[in-house]
C-alpha cells in the first residue's frame, strides 16, 4: 500500500477536480483489480461465471452481454469501449462501444476460448495490452460517482452523509488524499457499482458504493476496517435477497477475501 501511497502523491484531488492517473499510476492500479477480480490469471481475462447470464471482461470484469440479453445489472464494457474511443485506443476492426458480447452462449463462448478462435484471441490481446486504460476508465468513473449518487437523493441530509463519508475515506483529516481510501472508493465502485441503479437491487435494496457509505460506522477509529464491515453487511444482505437459483452464497467467501484487503 506504501507504494501506491508514493504511485498517488502527485494526484492533486479534492471533490469536483478530475482525477487523472499517469501512465505508471494507471498500470500499478490496473494490477491491484487485477488480482482482486482474476487472481492475475490470463485465463480470466474473458470470462463467463457459472451462474450468470452474461460475460465478465477485462481487468475489472466488466458485464457485457450477447445480443439481445436484458439484465438488472449495469452493462459496463461498453462504457469503457466508449471512453477508449475518445482516447483514439486502436480495436479490433469488429469491435467498438456498440458491438455485443460474441459469443450469444456460454457454451460457444468456452468453445471459441478453447480453440483460441481469431476473434476470442483478438478480443484477449486487445484486453492484454489496454490494462492502463481500464485503471484510467475506473478513474474517470470514480470522478463521477459522488455527483451520480448525490443527483439520485432527494433529502439533504442523507445527501450531507453520503458526501462527509465519501470525503471521510478519500481524506485523511489534514485534507491530503489518503491512498488507501482511494484505492477502496476505485475498487469498490468498480466491483459492485455506485449502487445508484434501480435495478441493481433485490427486493429494492442494493449493494453499492451509495447503500455501503450509507451503513458505514463513522464511530469506529478504523474507517477502513468500517468500510470493509459495511461493505460485508451490505453483500450478505444481497445473497439473502438473491433469487436462490443464482446461487451467490458460493461468492461469500471469495468477496470477504477482497474486502479484507481493504483494512489489512
Amino acid at each position: 500500500m506504501k507504494a501506491l501511497w508514493m504511485l498517488l502523491l502527485t494526484l492533486n484531488i479534492l471533490w469536483g477536480t478530475e482525477i487523472k492517473l499517469t501512465k505508471t499510476q494507471a498500470n500499478f492500479i490496473a494490477k491491484k483489480v487485477w488480482q482482486n477480480e482474476g487472481a492475475g490469471k490470463d485465463k480470466y481475462l474473458v470470462w463467463w461465471n457459472k451462474g450468470e447470464d452474461f460475460a465478465s471482461v477485462g481487468i475489472g470484469h466488466a458485464i457485457w452481454f450477447p445480443k439481445g440479453h436484458t439484465e438488472r445489472f449495469r452493462e459496463v464494457f461498453p462504457m469503457m469501449l466508449s471512453y477508449m474511443e475518445s482516447k483514439a485506443v486502436q480495436m479490433p476492426t469488429w469491435l467498438n462501444s456498440q458491438t455485443d458480447f460474441p459469443w450469444q452462449t456460454k457454451e460457444a463462448f468456452f468453445e471459441a476460448k478453447k480453440s483460441k478462435s481469431k476473434k476470442y484471441m483478438e478480443l484477449f490481446n486487445f484486453l492484454k495490452r489496454t490494462m492502463p486504460y481500464q485503471a484510467s476508465f475506473m478513474a474517470e468513473r470514480l470522478n463521477k460517482a459522488l455527483p451520480q449518487m448525490l443527483e439520485t437523493i432527494t433529502s439533504h441530509k442523507k445527501a450531507s452523509l453520503i458526501k462527509r463519508r465519501f470525503n471521510h475515506i478519500l481524506y485523511y483529516t489534514n485534507g491530503t488524499i489518503d491512498e488507501r481510501g482511494l484505492y477502496i472508493l476505485l475498487d469498490y465502485t468498480n466491483f459492485k457499482g455506485e449502487g445508484t441503479l434501480k435495478s441493481e437491487r433485490y427486493n429494492a435494496q442494493g449493494w453499492g458504493l451509495m447503500q455501503v457509505l450509507e451503513h458505514l460506522d463513522e464511530s469506529n477509529p478504523n474507517k477502513y476496517k468500517a468500510f470493509s464491515n459495511s461493505a460485508k453487511a451490505m453483500l450478505s444482505r444481497r445473497i439473502k435477497n438473491s433469487p436462490p437459483a443464482r446461487g451467490e452464497e458460493r461468492w461469500r467467501k471469495g468477496w470477504g477475501v477482497r474486502l479484507d484487503t481493504y483494512w489489512k
